[in-house]
């Protein structure tokens, strides 16, 4: 295995890919500051003391935080590492536990790292290579949902769904509904239309948002030609990779090695995320799958080894630095206008959801905007929840959420599909006792039941355990951060 990949864990930093276990215990009451002493701890639970950097440390683990809402953004990443350390403390209350051993085994089990079937070590490692993961981090996470799994099993034992529950659980997922629906994207494509001078007002309020990372790097490609003089993969060529990847984790640089090996010499380039120069212009000479990685290389460890289907190279991080860009750039004003849509769409969407809210949005209003906008109003049958042949899975379970004849307004994340819901009937189902699947909702409710109770974990502890923060330390913490 390849020295850079064994060395993966101490040279990239990131973020963490499955989220960390977010549990509502937000209603704890909170101390005062603390007095003199205690300066550098910004949150202390019963005797455990948290400290600056421990928190300043978890906030750089989520990556970059915007300046304009740092504030906001650090108050909610307190809240979340409060919360996991209280559920640290509950594992370790019920000593719940997870070897080695069996987190290799979890592991092993995620389809994501399978290759015809068989845990892949290769595909494991691509995984947290290409999503820009820190092993430990990672491993560390997973081991954290495990747990909590196990603690919602130790909570739910001993649950025993009534029928009753068995049948809600069931009508959740199969019932049918019959729904009617207006794209509202293809209204806003009609009546969306900015003059340039709507362009570059917005621009110039946003242009912290518009600032583009480019780094400046060089890149050598390693073969057998250049290192061993010959034109096959063999031991002494992987005996060459793994002694610049020696030199490389002693300090050594690029042209260092070059002139160790009389190597040709590197190519230097200056990009950003998309492969495209300071002008725009698509860079030539460098492999698109390469980019991802320069990217995912941090300043404070510029040089590694990349492995490429059979391609080595090596990459090292010369210069990073973000830069205004002019409207004049295509593809920045491009994504200026796509900002400037997404702004007055969810305008447009907040007024049709308060009106909603205020029971002044009717059916009679749906209709007349199919009518005033010339759209038409499409209907269709979903035969249950998992029903994802028209709408994808995030805006079906927004519509199983609501009730018959309700009006509704449902979108992606990304706003590329938004549409106006009117819910005209809900067929509801039951399931049999005899029936072959009844077995497996009873599961699910089981599950349900656990989850709910998992859930009012936050007034038990609440009482538990004494939760003090320091506000000044917090301030510190945001000002590194603004």
């Amino acid at each position: 295995m390849l020295g850079a990949i064994r060395k993966f864990s101490k040279s990239i930093y990131a973020k963490i890919l499955l989220g960390i276990v977010i549990i509502p215990f937000v209603f704890w009451g909170m101390g005062s500051s603390f007095k003199s002493g205690s300066k550098n701890v910004v949150v202390k639970i019963d005797k455990d003391k948290f400290s600056i950097q421990d928190f300043s440390n978890f906030v750089q683990s989520y990556g970059p935080v915007n300046q304009e809402n740092a504030s906001a953004i650090i108050d909610n990443l307190l809240t979340i590492f409060i919360e996991n350390k209280l559920i640290e403390k509950e594992f370790e209350n019920f000593e719940l536990k997870l070897t080695n051993v069996s987190l290799g085994n979890l592991i092993k089990e995620q389809k994501e790292f399978k290759r015809d079937g068989i845990f892949s070590r290769t595909e494991y490692e691509n995984f947290l290579l290409t999503n820009n993961l820190n092993v430990v981090m990672f491993e560390s996470n997973l081991s954290r949902q495990e747990k909590r799994n196990q603690l919602v099993d130790l909570i739910g034992s001993g649950v025993a769904p009534s029928k009753f529950i068995v049948n809600a659980t069931y009508n959740e997922i199969n019932q049918k509904r019959n729904i009617e629906l207006i794209n509202l994207n293809k209204i806003f494509k009609k009546d969306f239309n900015f003059t340039e001078n709507e362009i570059k007002s917005f621009y110039e309020k946003n242009k912290n948002l518009y600032k583009e990372i480019y780094k400046t790097v060089k890149i050598l490609e390693l073969n057998p030609t250049n290192l061993t003089g010959m034109d096959i993969f063999n031991d002494l060529f992987f005996k060459k990779i793994d002694e610049i990847d020696d030199l490389i984790m002693q300090g050594k640089k690029l042209d260092d090695i070059v002139n160790d090996y009389n190597l040709k010499k590197a190519s230097t380039y200056t990009i950003n995320k998309s492969g495209k120069n300071i002008n725009s212009v698509e860079v030539d000479g460098i492999q698109k799958n390469l980019i991802k990685d320069i990217f995912s290389i941090l300043d404070s460890d510029p040089i590694v080894i990349v492995e490429k289907k059979d391609k080595f190279f090596i990459i090292e991080i010369l210069k990073s630095e973000s830069l205004e860009q002019s409207l004049k750039n295509e593809d920045l004003k491009k994504k200026v206008i796509t900002s400037l849509k997404n702004e007055k769409k969810r305008k447009v969407i907040s007024e049709i959801i308060t009106k909603i809210n205020q029971k002044s949005f009717d059916k009679s209003d749906f209709d007349k905007i199919s009518k005033e906008k010339n759209e038409e109003i499409k209907k269709i049958l979903l035969n249950n929840r998992e029903d994802f042949t028209i709408l994808k899975k995030e805006l079906v379970n927004q519509i199983y959420l609501h009730p018959e004849k309700n009006i509704i307004v449902v979108h992606d994340i990304s706003f590329k599909e938004i549409y106006l819901i009117y819910i005209d009937e809900i067929h509801n189902v039951s399931i049999d006792e005899a029936s072959e699947d009844y077995e497996k909702y009873m599961r699910l409710s089981k599950i349900k039941i656990a989850n709910e109770l998992f859930n009012t974990y936050d007034n038990y502890i609440r009482n538990k355990y004494k939760i003090d923060i320091n506000y000044k330390a917090l301030k510190t913490v945001k000002s590194y951060f603004n």
